[in-house]
């Protein structure tokens, strides 16, 4: 069973439809038995990551998602959710994240203007991964160039040891990191179409 942690920020509908066109069972819980007995978690999210992280000390969630990470379970942040996986933001403010990957976000509009790059921001839509290291099981059934659903204006910085995968868009965006079972993509798998299913699919099946 995969336990999705509801903490009112994330795209629940899509990613639950997404686990259950392949076949996955999941439950949207914030329920620490129900996440506890689960085999895998995944941590979605979009919007602001203050607000996400203020809605996780809230629900007292920050405590027990770190726990459930150093279980060993497979543990795969979404998005925001990624975002929220490293020490700590520059969006808005300066924010403390669930410190479980080394590394910072930081904003996209400010790197275009000190390199003079002149892109939109937020990335919206399709963009190419290019894969660093094959070892991760997010990439198990994926290629070189596959395409993948962006929607952010932030990005992770500072992550070497942790790239797995990189979209370029003016700079080198981190698409898919990992240090050990805690995973992340930054863009979303449950709208990546049949690359992201692969993603989903492989994620499920890590330890199996």
């Amino acid at each position: 069973m995969i336990a999705i942690i509801d903490y009112g920020v994330g795209n629940l509908f899509s990613l639950t439809r997404s686990l259950e066109y392949i076949g996955e069972k999941s439950v949207v819980t914030r329920d620490l038995s129900i996440l506890e007995a689960a085999d895998h978690i995944i941590l979605p999210g979009v919007g602001a990551f203050g607000d996400a992280v203020e809605k996780l000390a809230q629900l007292e969630l920050i405590a027990p998602i770190q726990q459930l990470a150093a279980s060993g379970k497979p543990f795969l942040g979404i998005c925001l959710g990624m975002q929220l996986l490293f020490e700590t933001s520059e969006e808005f403010g300066s924010y403390q994240g669930l410190g479980l990957i080394p590394g910072k976000i930081v904003s996209m509009t400010e790197a275009f203007q000190k390199q003079a790059i002149d892109l939109k921001v937020p990335q919206i839509g399709w963009n190419q991964l290019e894969i660093l290291q094959t070892a991760c099981p997010l990439v198990r059934d994926i290629q070189q160039g596959d395409y993948v659903y962006y929607v952010h204006s932030f990005y992770a910085s500072d992550c070497e040891e942790s790239l797995i995968a990189v979209s370029d868009y003016g700079v080198k965006v981190p698409g898919i990191v990992q240090k050990g079972n805690v995973m992340g993509t930054q863009f979303h798998p449950e709208k990546s179409g049949d690359v992201g299913l692969k993603i989903l699919k492989a994620f499920a099946e890590v330890g199996k």
